[in-house]
């Protein structure tokens, strides 16, 4: 009987380090690394960025890890949509001094629902949309959609390259506006 082929088969000659990823259920599979933004809600500046490898729970590692190493023991919240919505990460966020303010999901979620009431969840909400605007200006005007690039260490080096570009390009309109 001969075995069918199956993605963690697939060794690529251009990146040995790429994974085989999806986006959503039904769309093809590319070569990837996953790329995780953290950033402030107050200006929308990126605070941290991190490079994975695709596999399924890459994001909420990466916001964890994210979370770890900022500086200070002050409380801050985390942002993020329905796949953060989870009891591990609500656990590990508050033993992280953070507050998880993700999207709910309808039935079974981690989030408390008095948070959910609170001013602060509500304003989280409607902030955390403003990343997809740094995630759209790295695809399109930072050429990230495509990397030209190939090995983790490379693509990681560009990802923050990236970002601390959009974050030069967001300080010259926050400055330009008045106060």
């Amino acid at each position: 009987m001969r075995r069918s082929a199956s993605v963690d088969d697939f060794m690529s000659t251009a990146d040995g380090e790429a994974m085989l990823a999806r986006k959503t259920r039904g769309s093809e599979t590319k070569l990837a690394y996953r790329g995780h933004l953290l950033t402030e809600n107050r200006n929308g500046l990126v605070a941290r960025t991190r490079l994975t490898h695709a596999y399924g729970n890459a994001e909420t590692h990466a916001a964890l890890q994210m979370l770890e190493s900022l500086p200070g023991n002050h409380t801050v919240t985390c942002g993020g949509d329905k796949g953060f919505d989870n009891r591990e990460f609500e656990s590990e966020c508050r033993n992280l001094r953070a507050k998880a303010h993700v999207a709910r999901k309808k039935t079974g979620s981690a989030i408390p629902a008095q948070r959910a009431r609170q001013i602060g969840y509500q304003l989280s909400q409607r902030k955390r949309k403003r990343i997809e605007e740094v995630f759209g200006w790295m695809k399109t005007v930072a050429l990230m959609r495509k990397t030209r690039h190939r090995g983790r260490e490379r693509v990681a080096w560009m990802f923050t390259f990236a970002a601390a570009a959009y974050n030069l390009v967001r300080m010259r309109k926050l400055m330009a506006t008045p106060a």
